[in-house]
């Protein structure tokens, strides 16, 4: 039995179709094996496989709720693993750890405004029964509260961890730079610099999105640069962010350098924000450098605003036979821009 779950484990890391065979061929199984398995299934994207073998198991410990809702949550199923959890804190009677709530708090950010109540209710629940702050449960708190737009609160469980690392600091700066606390996620930044600790690429990525917000492009430019001072290669992530800080600056020309220099292909996502910056700022000359480039990669089923953009610097620039073969093409391959929506939240409901 512990050979068999040992080779269970050690499959269950490298190939799904061995483990399950496997598993298939063991006699006796026990909710070691079982676990390993569901862990297995959910790293393959199986979720219905994974709460199919779930429900079989006769016997269930903490880990296997932990891996089935670890399961829902790293495949994007919110709202199921959130219901899981609640049905294992009202009907289990098993002494809830740091590796349990884990998972349960990073997909709190993701099911709006009920994901947030969720969150708090987890953290009450961590106060009450006196769990340990550690790094990963607080940084869980921090990034939770931070994507959710809980500044305050988020800096509350910060300044109360003892030990942090990159990851943390991280989910603070990204957090102040979403919702637009561009100038404070900067000041973060640099504390956690004074700290001495190494940003990584996501750090940086927050950094950039933060001068973006606050149009502050000469720090923009120092952040980029210290990137690879830092050992990194600048990503596709933060070329982007340069694009639209140079375009919104009305730096065209750096932002064009920028795109030039890029090790990745851009995206579209890319020369969207240059075009509509080429727009903005009325430089028809600067898009029609790049126009057929990108007429070349844009997909019609999902780019539909890219050939409108296209169309209307055509406009600007005079060039009123191209607009029309642009709105032709777009009649051709039967092009739809996507319509904009909103959601507003009725609090009298």
């Amino acid at each position: 039995m512990y050979v068999a779950t040992s080779m269970l484990n050690a499959y269950a890391g490298t190939s799904f179709d061995c483990a399950y065979k496997l598993f298939d061929e063991i006699p006796v199984r026990n909710t070691v094996t079982s676990n390993s398995v569901i862990s297995c299934f959910s790293r393959s994207g199986d979720v219905k496989g994974t709460r199919k073998m779930f429900d079989q198991m006769p016997l269930r410990d903490l880990a296997s709720w932990s891996a089935m809702i670890a399961g829902y949550m790293n495949n994007g199923h919110w709202e199921e693993g959130a219901a899981l959890f609640q049905e294992m804190v009202i009907f289990e009677q098993l002494k809830l750890d740091q590796v349990t709530i884990g998972p349960i708090l990073a997909g709190c950010s993701e099911i709006c405004s009920i994901g947030l109540l969720l969150g708090k209710s987890v953290h009450g629940f961590v106060v009450k029964n006196h769990l340990e702050l550690n790094v990963e449960l607080g940084t869980c708190l921090v990034d939770m509260y931070a994507k959710c737009g809980f500044m305050n609160f988020a800096s509350l469980v910060f300044d109360m961890m003892k030990d942090r690392n990159v990851v943390t600091w991280t989910a603070l700066i990204c957090g102040a730079a979403k919702h637009g606390f561009g100038t404070e996620s900067l000041k973060i930044f640099k504390k956690m610099r004074q700290g001495g600790v190494l940003p990584n690429e996501f750090t940086f990525t927050g950094v950039l999105c933060a001068s973006v917000q606050a149009g502050l492009v000469n720090e923009g430019r120092g952040y980029f640069k210290m990137t690879k001072e830092c050992g990194l290669r600048p990503t596709i992530q933060h070329c982007g962010c340069m694009v639209e800080l140079f375009g919104k600056a009305g730096l065209l020309g750096e932002a064009y350098e920028v795109i030039n220099t890029m090790s990745p292909e851009p995206i579209i996502v890319i020369w969207g924000s240059f075009l509509s910056s080429c727009k903005l700022h009325k430089q028809f000359e600067m898009a029609e450098r790049v126009i057929e480039m990108v007429i070349n990669v844009v997909r019609p089923e999902n780019d539909g605003g890219v050939y409108t953009l296209i169309s209307d610097l055509y406009v600007l620039g005079d060039k009123w036979a191209e607009a029309e073969r642009v709105r032709q093409l777009m009649l051709h391959q039967h092009v739809r821009k996507a319509r904009g929506c909103s959601f507003i939240r009725n609090n009298t409901t």
